[in-house]
């Protein structure tokens, strides 16, 4: 399993993550920046586990986010 992390707050909606992995990623309609799908949040930080199987995806959604707020973690 892996670990997504995700700091929405400093997120601009680039997008770039949800070109790399769209079954996971989502731009918001309300406020334009990109929501980590399945994810809990915890003091504006969003954690997600899913399976390895998609950890390739997240990994390009991370090294292609300009502002560098996707972390991924091996669990």
């Amino acid at each position: 399993m892996i670990r997504i992390i995700h700091y929405r707050e400093k997120c601009i909606g680039c997008n770039a993550c949800v070109e790399a992995a769209d079954y996971r990623w989502r731009v918001s309609r309300k406020d334009g920046k990109c929501t980590l799908l399945g994810a809990k949040a915890k003091k504006g930080i969003y954690v997600a586990l899913v399976d390895d199987d998609e950890e390739e995806q997240n990994k390009l959604a991370s090294l292609n986010c300009p502002v560098r707020i996707i972390r991924i973690e091996k669990v």
